[in-house]
C-alpha cells in the first residue's frame, strides 16, 4: 500500500480523485493501490522549555539562556490534530511506500516531515513537487517523483529557522520581559518581527524629528509650458547623488533635493527673478529621443500583494488567503514564490493557458492571434527559477469567485496576458533653454505605440493614477533651437518634505530589501538573498505586531504605537533589531537551502549570539521601563489567528501569577467592519458595503451578517 500524505483535507481528496482512491474513511481516501490521508498545517512543533526541563518552567533571567543540548517535537495539543495524527499512524506505520504531496516549498517539507519523524515511519518515502492543483498538474507531478533525499537540504533550511525562531524568541521575549516590562506586559522579540517594528520606528522618528526647510523654485512660462531653472552642475553628479540616498536608506535626501530643486535662499532667488525679468527667452537645445518600455514583470507574492495594497487597499494577509483560495481552486499557480520568471519548459503550454481563460478576456487576446507567442528573456529564464515559478492563470476558467478573488484574479491574468503583448513605444523630449545666462528645462513624453499598455486601458483610473499618467504623458508644443520670445518668470516658495510613513505596500518592498529603497527590478531581484522573512510568511509578521499592539492602522499609514516605540529605543543590540543584519541571517538560511552553507554552523552561530545577547543586557543597570499600549485599532482585513508565531507566555515568577497575553492585550470593543474583512459571523465570506449597511459576501448561502454604515471607522 503506497500511503500520501497532503497538507489540508481538500488538497487530499484532488489528489485521491486523480489516483482513483475514492473509498472515503472520513480521515483518509483509499483505493486503487493508494491510502491518501492529510494534515491540517502543522500538526507538530518544537517542545515547550518546560518540556525539556522543569527548571524552565518558571521564567527566570538566572534560566537564561535556555538552549537544549538536542531540540524535540511533540503533537500539539488538540483533540482533532490527535485523532487524526493517530490514523496517519497507523497507515504510515503498514505503509510499503509513503509520498510527501505536502505544500511545495520549505514550511511545507518541514510540517511533513516532522509527522512522518513523530509517526516512526520507516518505508521508502518519495516527494510529489507540483506548482499547481489542476488535474494534469497532479498526473505530471506522480509520473515524476523525486526521492526525499533530495529535498534534504530544503528540509534543514526549515528546521534550522524552526530552531533560529525559537531559540531567538524564547530567549530574547523572556529576557526582555522580565528585564524592561511592567506588570503583566509581555514583550514579544521575533528574529523578523522585531526588525520589522525597528523600520516602522525608525521611519516614524524620521518623520518627527524632520525639519522642513524653505527652498524657492525659479520658473518661467515661455508659449505655455513651464520650464524650471536647472541648478545642478551636471546630470553625472544628480545620478550619483540620487544612488547614495537610495543606497543610504534615507527617506529625505534632504541637502541634495534641496539643491536640485531650487534656491536655498529667498534672496538668491529674487535676484535671479530679477536678472531674468526683462531677458528674452531663448531655445538652446531640443533633443527627442526614443525608447521602449517592456511590459511589467510577472507576479511574486510580494508584488501581488503590494499592488493589492495600493489598487485595493488589501492586507498582506487577505491578499496572500485569496490568492491561496484561487490556487486550491486551481485557477492559479502556487502562490508563495519570490520569483517573477517563468522556466522555459512552460512556454509551449501558454497558448493553451491563454485559451482557457480567453472568456472573459477574449478581447485583450485577439492581438495575440495568428502568430507566435512572443518569448522574451524577461520573462522566460530557466536560470531565475528554483523550486516554483511565477503566479499565473492555469487556464482553467474561473468561476464562482468572491468580488476580492475576481480581483486578485484579473491583476494576475491581466499581468499574463501583457506579457505577450508587444513593448510600449515612446518618444521624450527635452527642450533646453536659457535666459541672462540662467538655464532652464522641461520634459515631456509621448506614448507613440501603446503596446502592452492596451491590457490596461479600460481598468478604472483613480484620481492618483490619473495625475501620475498626465505627468509620465506630457507632450510639448513643437520648439525650434534659436528661437526666442517673451516669458514669464515665476519664483516660488515651497517646503522640504518628510518621507511617507510605511504602507503595507512600501514595506513588504523594505522587508524584501532588508530596508533600502530600491525601485530598480534587478537591483531588487539581487537584495532579495537579504531579504528579511519569506515571502510567504512577512503578511504574518505584520499581522503579528498588530496583534501585539506595537503598531496600529491610519488610514493605510502603519503607525507604531508608544509601546513599539519604546521597545525599538531600549534594543541596543543591532543583531535584534538591523533589518540588514537580518537580512545576512536569512540569506545563510537560503544557503543552506542551496547545500553552500552548513546547518550545524548556523545553529552554534545563532547559539553565541543568544549567549551574547542575554550577558548584555543582564548587565544594563538602568532602570528602564516599557509602557504598555493597552488598545488600538485591531488588524486590517486579515483572517483572524492567521500569524504563524504563537504568543508569548507570561512570565511566572514568584512575585506576580501567569496570565495568557491574550487577557492583557485582547481590544475592550469588538471592531468596527471594514469592507473586506473576513465576516466575524460565518468565516467564510468578506464584508461588502451596501447603501444602508454592511453584510457578507455569503448571504446567498445564508449567511445573516448585517452592521449599519454609522459604526464605521
Amino acid at each position: 500500500m503506497i500511503v500520501c500524505i497532503a497538507e489540508k483535507p481538500s488538497v487530499g481528496k484532488d489528489i485521491a480523485k486523480v489516483l482513483g482512491a475514492t473509498q472515503d474513511h472520513r480521515n483518509y481516501w483509499e483505493g486503487n493501490g493508494y491510502q491518501v490521508t492529510w494534515t491540517f498545517g502543522h500538526l507538530c512543533e518544537l517542545k515547550e522549555p518546560h518540556e525539556y526541563t522543569p527548571l524552565w518552567k518558571a521564567w527566570s533571567l538566572s534560566s537564561l539562556p535556555m538552549i537544549p543540548p538536542r531540540f524535540g517535537i511533540k503533537l500539539k495539543s488538540d483533540k482533532g490534530i490527535e485523532e487524526q495524527f493517530r490514523v496517519i499512524e497507523r497507515l504510515m506505520q503498514a505503509a510499503d511506500m509513503i509520498i510527501n504531496c505536502g505544500d511545495a516549498g520549505q514550511e511545507g517539507e518541514l510540517i511533513q516531515r516532522w509527522v512522518m519523524q513523530k509517526a516512526g515511519a520507516r518505508c521508502p518515502v518519495k516527494r510529489l513537487w507540483i506548482s499547481s492543483l489542476t488535474e494534469e498538474a497532479i498526473r505530471e507531478g506522480f509520473s515524476n517523483l523525486k526521492d526525499q533525499s533530495e529535498y534534504q537540504s530544503l528540509y534543514e533550511a526549515g528546521l534550522s529557522r524552526a530552531i533560529g525562531d525559537w531559540t531567538l524568541g524564547m530567549n530574547a521575549t523572556r529576557l526582555y520581559t522580565l528585564k524592561y516590562a511592567q506588570g503583566r506586559q509581555v514583550l514579544s522579540i521575533g528574529r523578523v518581527q522585531t526588525p520589522t517594528l525597528a523600520l516602522i520606528v525608525n521611519r516614524q522618528l524620521e518623520i518627527e524629528n524632520f525639519k522642513p526647510e524653505p527652498y524657492w523654485v525659479l520658473t518661467t512660462n515661455y508659449r505655455d509650458t513651464v520650464f524650471t531653472a536647472v541648478l545642478e552642475q551636471d546630470e553625472e553628479e544628480t545620478a550619483t547623488a540620487s544612488q547614495e540616498k537610495g543606497a543610504n536608506g534615507n527617506g529625505s535626501g534632504k541637502a541634495n533635493d534641496v539643491a536640485r530643486r531650487g534656491f536655498t535662499s529667498e534672496e538668491e532667488g529674487r535676484k535671479a527673478l530679477e536678472q531674468i525679468k526683462d531677458a528674452p527667452f531663448t531655445i538652446t537645445s531640443v533633443t527627442k529621443k526614443n525608447g521602449t518600455e517592456a511590459p511589467p514583470r510577472l507576479y511574486d507574492l510580494t508584488s501581488l500583494q503590494v499592488e493589492c495594497n495600493r489598487k485595493f487597499s488589501f492586507s498582506s494577509d487577505l491578499t496572500l488567503q485569496l490568492i491561496q483560495s484561487l490556487y486550491e481552486k486551481k485557477f492559479t499557480t502556487y502562490p508563495r514564490v519570490d520569483t517573477t520568471f517563468l522556466s522555459d519548459d512552460i512556454y509551449p503550454k501558454c497558448n493553451a493557458i491563454l485559451n482557457g481563460i480567453a472568456g472573459e478576456y477574449a478581447a485583450l487576446l485577439q492581438p495575440l492571434r495568428g502568430a507566435a507567442l512572443k518569448k522574451s528573456k524577461k520573462v522566460f529564464d530557466s536560470s531565475k527559477v528554483t523550486d516554483h515559478h511565477a503566479i499565473i492563470p492555469t487556464g482553467v476558467a474561473p468561476h464562482g469567485l468572491t468580488p476580492d478573488e475576481q480581483r486578485v484574479f484579473d491583476l494576475v491574468a491581466r499581468r499574463f496576458i501583457a506579457a505577450f503583448y508587444p513593448d510600449c513605444k515612446f518618444a521624450t523630449t527635452t527642450i533646453l533653454g536659457e535666459t541672462a545666462d540662467i538655464p532652464f528645462k522641461a520634459t515631456g513624453k509621448q506614448i507613440l505605440f501603446p503596446g502592452w499598455r492596451d491590457v490596461y486601458a479600460q481598468e478604472a483610473k483613480t484620481a492618483e493614477t490619473l495625475v501620475k499618467t498626465a505627468e509620465e504623458e506630457r507632450t510639448l508644443p513643437a520648439f525650434t533651437k534659436g528661437e526666442s520670445g517673451p516669458h514669464v518668470p515665476d519664483l516660488a516658495e515651497k517646503w522640504t518634505q518628510p518621507p511617507k510613513p510605511y504602507t503595507e505596500a512600501t514595506l513588504l518592498r523594505a522587508m524584501e530589501t532588508a530596508g533600502r529603497l530600491v525601485d530598480d527590478d534587478e537591483l531588487r531581484d539581487a537584495l532579495k538573498e537579504n531579504g528579511i522573512g519569506r515571502p510567504s510568511t512577512r503578511a504574518a509578521i505584520i499581522q503579528t505586531l498588530f496583534k501585539r499592539h506595537y503598531i496600529r492602522l491610519e488610514r493605510k499609514n502603519l503607525i507604531a504605537t508608544p509601546t513599539g516605540v519604546e521597545l525599538i529605543s531600549l534594543i541596543h543590540e543591532e543583531l535584534l533589531k538591523s533589518a540588514e543584519l537580518t537580512g545576512i541571517w536569512e540569506r545563510r538560511l537560503r544557503l543552506i537551502e542551496k547545500k553552500t552553507y552548513d546547518a550545524k554552523t548556523f545553529l552554534e552561530e545563532l547559539k553565541q549570539m543568544v549567549a551574547e545577547i542575554v550577558h548584555t543586557v543582564l548587565a544594563d543597570n538602568t532602570n528602564r521601563r516599557v509602557a504598555e499600549t493597552k488598545e488600538d485599532k485591531p488588524a486590517p482585513k486579515g483572517k483572524k489567528g492567521t500569524a504563524k508565531e504563537k504568543p508569548a507566555k507570561a512570565p511566572k515568577t514568584a512575585r506576580q501569577k501567569p496570565v495568557a497575553p491574550q487577557a492583557a492585550t485582547a481590544p475592550t470593543t469588538p471592531p468596527a467592519p471594514k469592507e473586506g474583512d473576513l465576516c466575524p459571523l460565518c468565516g467564510k465570506g468578506h464584508i461588502i458595503k451596501g447603501k444602508t449597511a454592511f453584510g457578507c459576501s455569503e448571504w446567498k448561502n445564508g449567511c445573516t451578517f448585517r452592521a449599519p454604515l454609522e459604526i464605521s471607522s
